[in-house]
């Protein structure tokens, strides 16, 4: 049995050193929870990972919830959430102190300019990943493509484009329902 001190522990290492939110971290929950811990196989992980995308809210706080549910129950989410939300409200908190004191200074500004490519690899490995392991081929590849591009170059609202995807699942269910039905 996983001790809840290691879930707060693992959890609150993550939300501490990830910058680029719930995406960039995934690698290294991977690492702690499939690969170091072995707490979950990879299958499942990746498996837990398409749910948590599915679920509303913080998608950092959604995946230490479920994870922490999974080993611990209602005690482990909480304390896997715990760990992953603290560490960004101490930051905060203490920017929020300190910042203005700081926001002029040429070196803050370089360091943050320099963080910036740094978030888009931390995004864009995962990312992949989730590409590698839903085993998507180049017949349907070009979906998350498309919407990717016509977010950025369309300013196409996310929010409509899940609406459709909505929409459209639930017609080609129906669809295939009724053609079942007919047999």
């Amino acid at each position: 049995m996983v001790p809840l001190f290691e879930l707060f522990y693992i959890f609150f290492n993550i939300g501490a050193f990830t910058l680029g939110g719930g995406y960039a971290m995934l690698s290294m929950v991977e690492m702690s929870i499939v690969t170091k811990k072995q707490y979950v196989d990879k299958e499942e992980f990746w498996d837990l990972i398409s749910l948590v995308q599915t679920l509303p809210g913080v998608f950092a706080v959604n995946t230490a919830l479920y994870v922490g549910y999974k080993l611990r129950g209602i005690k482990g989410a909480i304390c896997a959430a715990l760990g992953a939300v603290l560490p960004s409200f101490i930051i905060i908190l203490l920017i929020a102190l300190f910042f203005t004191e700081f926001k002029d200074n040429e070196v803050i500004e370089n360091i943050f300019k320099g963080i910036r490519p740094c978030v888009v690899a931390l995004i864009l490995v995962p990312s992949c990943k989730i590409i590698i392991n839903q085993k998507m081929s180049w017949k349907i590849l070009w979906i998350p493509i498309a919407i990717a591009l016509g977010i950025w170059l369309l300013k196409i609202s996310p929010v409509i484009i899940i609406v459709t995807v909505i929409a459209g699942t639930l017609v080609c269910e129906w669809y295939s329902f009724r053609k079942i039905k007919k047999q």
